[in-house]
């Protein structure tokens, strides 16, 4: 059973621990306790994943803070991980981004991104980006920075000005932001090697990789983000979309009268295991009435 009442590891010493941090996108509380499981140190909640999968909604700005804060405090009560949270934009000015980061600090969130695109904001990799002026997004950085409940909460800065307007812009913005307290940054969506190489070498500080299937970044080994100067390798979308291949793989395969999957399937008995059935039976049989 997850003590979530018990302290959550710190995000920062799980970075010291595991380099790169290998992050996988936590869409619901099933998928964070199978992360947890599997041993990995921390994880990722990505936007994407968590609007695809809750809401069945692209990841355009249809959702914002009210519904996807109930998804992540679901997530953050199923695992013991610490958790990267992205907060989009924080969902409005600078009152706003601090709103949102004091409310997940309360929920259990270690650490959190937040991005400088314009509202209605949407995937990163997707064409369309547009981002709104530096200052506003510095003043974003110093207000949830400077007001964050824990000092140990961990603020990744993002930059979606790469597509909108270059990777020098992109620098520039990210080396701003840096010096408005940011502990870590995310450049999104360096369309080359070249260009990663190029952020790796110019920031001191955990910078943030993001391998998205079918988007502009090449995709490397977690070795291969590590030499470029990546330590945080986020996997935002990996697993939900594995998942809706599974099911819709289980859907054709029943329909059709094959039923042939089974095999690949976990049993009933190991899905028990993982949701915590034996702790919930061992409470219900000590403390029924006799």
């Amino acid at each position: 059973m997850t003590n979530c009442s018990a302290a959550k590891p710190n995000f920062r010493k799980a970075l010291e621990a595991e380099q790169p941090l290998i992050l996988f996108g936590a869409y619901d509380a099933l998928s964070a306790r199978l992360i947890e499981r599997a041993g990995c140190a921390a994880c990722f909640i990505s936007g994407f994943s968590v609007v695809g999968s809750r809401f069945g909604v692209p990841d355009i700005g249809l959702r914002a803070f009210g519904d996807i804060a109930a998804a992540v405090r679901d997530i953050l009560q199923a695992t013991n991980l610490p958790a990267l949270v992205d907060i989009d934009d924080g969902y409005g000015d600078v009152k706003n981004a601090v709103h949102t980061v004091q409310s997940y600090e309360r929920m259990g969130a270690s650490a959190l991104i937040i991005e400088d695109q314009t509202w209605p904001k949407r995937c990163g990799h997707m064409a369309g980006k547009s981002v709104v002026p530096k200052a506003d997004m510095e003043a974003k950085v110093r207000a949830v920075v400077g007001e964050r409940t824990n000092p140990d909460t961990f603020i990744i800065a993002r930059t979606d000005s790469r597509a909108a307007l270059g990777l020098d812009e992109a620098l520039r913005r990210a080396e701003c932001y840096l010096r408005a307290g940011a502990d870590g940054l995310f450049i999104e969506a360096p369309e080359s090697v070249e260009e990663m190489t190029v952020i790796g070498r110019r920031f001191d500080v955990p910078l943030l990789a993001n391998p998205l299937e079918g988007g502009r970044s090449p995709i490397l080994t977690p070795k291969e983000y590590g030499e470029l100067g990546f330590g945080i390798i986020g996997y935002g979308i990996t697993l939900v979309l594995r998942a809706a291949t599974a099911i819709q793989t289980a859907i054709e395969d029943t329909r059709s009268g094959r039923f042939g999957t089974p095999q690949n399937a976990m049993g009933l008995e190991q899905f028990k295991d993982i949701v915590g059935f034996a702790d919930w039976a061992r409470i219900e049989d000590k403390y029924r009435p006799r």
